[in-house]
């Protein structure tokens, strides 16, 4: 909403400002909402509310069916007769009389869909009645690069028309930006989480698989629950639906990582769990904790022993904490210097052995904001401890479901 909300100041303020044809139809305006306020309040309130609508659709990007959903408010903020949206090739919507002038007007796109520039022209038509002799071309543009057309069509030629079909495609291109940003992101996140797949796979894959060998023939059926714990980690990591998971899931998953990691160490690992049954179905982006765990047992057992025995311990715990469920997951390993600690998380460095907490706590930022980042606790020699705060409830955010659009 404070993405439109920006754009809805940039483009139909000024709109507004003009004083369109909402303006002239302020007198029914105010009888239908007796009679209180000015007219410019109620023309203010009644575009606001009608911009409100109109941008959902188009934060979806420019396509006929976006086009189709968004065509007939924009016609009311325009209060025009007729108003279609174009991409470079086809009229995607037409809303409004005269839609026989579809070919005409694509005809005449070339120029303003080249130059981003826009423009208006009569029309020519055989038909005495028409309603429609003029139209305003207005280009839809993001960052140089023109999408389409907003395309006004009006009884005859005028000046504020011009103007107020201008701003509502300045409106709209900030919308088909947000758009862009969006896709973006969306694009960064999935990107982020096939490199973290790509992390685990060969070195935890290596190791998992060389534990399962060397019990196939000392002990078969251990061998055979190990490639099972192995099968169900790699179906969950691997997996090609979803965004996002639970996080009954999510800790399913790393029980299973765990029952690989202790066949390889055995009695050198050892973990507790602590887990409040009601904060098992909240959603989290998928891959989240997996990496933490990862990055405790790299530090716990895979560095410097800490103790003389050479064990580690990793506790991980999910409380219920009203609107958020708190997950610490910690470790008693070597930990690392704060400042090396931060240069990571800024992705000015990359940790030892690749493991992705500037990546998970990257995409908790995306998705929850600033605030629910990872809170970090290290010092040479002192473990670790790692906090993530995750909402019981995020607009878009659910299982299997794909990157909320902010």
């Amino acid at each position: 909403m404070t993405g439109f909300l920006a754009g809805f100041c940039v483009a139909v303020l000024p709109l507004l400002a003009a004083g369109f044809w909402l303006g002239r139809r302020t007198a029914r305006t105010r009888s239908s909402l007796g009679g209180l306020g000015t007219p410019v309040e109620h023309a203010t309130f009644q575009t606001l509310h009608t911009a409100t609508l109109a941008a959902p659709p188009l934060r979806a990007g420019l396509t006929e069916e976006t086009a189709r959903r968004s065509a007939k408010r924009l016609r009311t903020l325009l209060g025009t007769d007729a108003l279609c949206l174009t991409d470079h090739e086809s009229v995607l919507a037409w809303e409004g009389v005269a839609e026989h002038h579809r070919a005409e007007i694509m005809g005449r796109l070339a120029g303003p869909l080249e130059t981003g520039r826009g423009e208006a022209f009569p029309l020519t038509c055989d038909i005495l009645d028409c309603p429609v002799r003029w139209a305003v071309v207005a280009p839809l543009t993001v960052d140089d690069r023109v999408h389409g057309a907003l395309v006004a069509c009006a009884p005859r030629e005028s000046a504020v028309l011009v103007r107020a079909a201008g701003e509502v495609a300045r409106w709209v291109s900030v919308q088909l930006e947000l758009a862009d940003l969006d896709q973006s992101r969306t694009r960064l996140i999935e990107a982020e989480i096939k490199a973290l797949r790509a992390q685990i796979s060969p070195h935890f894959i290596f190791n998992s698989l060389a534990v399962i060998a060397s019990f196939v023939r000392t002990d078969p059926e251990r061998a055979r629950e190990l490639l099972l714990e192995f099968a169900d980690f790699t179906r969950y990591s691997f997996r090609k639906h979803g965004d996002f998971t639970t996080l009954a899931d999510e800790l399913h998953a790393i029980d299973h990582y765990l029952a690989l990691v202790r066949a390889r160490f055995g009695d050198r690992l050892s973990v507790t769990l602590q887990i409040a049954p009601e904060v098992l179905p909240v959603t989290l982006p998928f891959l989240c904790l997996q990496p933490l765990v990862e990055n405790a047992v790299k530090h716990g057992l895979e560095g410097t022993t800490v103790n003389a025995a050479g064990k580690s311990h990793i506790s991980i715990t999910a409380q219920d904490a009203g609107a958020e469920a708190l997950v610490v997951i910690e470790d008693d390993g070597v930990g690392m210097e704060p400042e090396v600690l931060r240069r990571i998380l800024a992705g000015e460095t990359s940790p030892s052995g690749g493991i992705g907490l500037s990546n998970v706590d990257e995409r908790l930022r995306q998705v929850y904001g600033d605030d629910h980042g990872l809170v970090i606790e290290t010092a040479v020699g002192a473990g670790m401890k790692i906090t993530a705060r995750l909402p019981k409830y995020q607009p878009g955010v659910h299982p299997d479901g794909g990157i909320p659009r902010g």
